[in-house]
């Protein structure tokens, strides 16, 4: 039941822009490293010397919590507004399909999007580096946990960005939220590591990343069974 309603879901994206918004925002992170490291290469080669993939990844790092907030609000809200622009609620749940299908059916959607795009930051990472001539050996696994570990450690604000964004038809509230919440984990560095902005960052950069990731996961699929919960008794418009 989840399968087909996956894939009326995947349909329903085409030609929403909803595609466009994952690749071009893993382009957009590497063309900003790409233009820093192009403006002050002499610099940052110095000061990187004899480890000049770390400087790249810690680099990208910097954005890529912010990246992943953004982009979760963003899609999140795209995906909700395929089902509220056509007033199709009241269609969709009257067919032979549970609530808890559809829910999980975008919750799915949702991590499939976002898992390309990160797969896209890692793979455009990797080929930034060796254009800009830092060679083997490349630090592949680096390279891949910089797209999945800040993602994981963001999970929570992707399940809360998504039962926002399907429970109200104005888009207003889940979005500003969003983008807020967004903006503010710029300056949560300097609070408690368990406060769930910082985990993004803290998957990829603590010295002991599992308990990050476990938090991540364990708080998004907390949030995910209690939007489910809500989503099946609410009258839907």
């Amino acid at each position: 039941m989840i399968g087909r309603a996956l894939s009326s879901d995947f349909l329903k994206i085409r030609g929403k822009g909803i595609w466009f918004l994952i690749f071009i925002a893993p382009i957009g992170l590497v063309v900003m490293q790409a233009l820093n490291f192009g403006l002050r290469y002499d610099y940052l080669i110095k000061e990187y010397r004899g480890h000049l993939w770390e400087g790249l990844i810690s680099n990208m790092m910097a954005f890529v919590p912010l990246a992943l907030f953004m982009g979760s609000t963003l899609v999140s809200s795209m995906l909700a507004g395929v089902e509220h622009q056509l007033s199709s609620w009241k269609q969709l749940l009257a067919l032979p399909i549970s609530r808890t299908a559809v829910f999980t059916s975008k919750f799915v959607l949702s991590i499939i999007l976002m898992a390309v795009a990160c797969l896209l930051l890692s793979v455009f990472t990797a080929v930034l580096g060796l254009c800009l001539g830092f060679g083997f050996p490349l630090p592949w696994s680096d390279v891949a946990k910089i797209g999945f570990f800040p993602f994981i450690g963001s999970l929570p604000l992707l399940a809360l960005q998504l039962y926002l964004s399907l429970t109200y038809r104005n888009q207003a509230l889940p979005v500003t939220l969003g983008l807020a919440l967004a903006i503010c984990s710029l300056f949560t560095g300097s609070l408690s590591e368990w406060f769930p902005l910082n985990w993004p960052a803290l998957a990829y950069r603590a010295d002991h990343q599992l308990p990050f990731l476990g938090a991540g996961f364990a708080l998004g699929l907390l949030i995910l069974i209690f939007a489910l919960l809500h989503f099946n008794r609410k009258d839907v418009n």
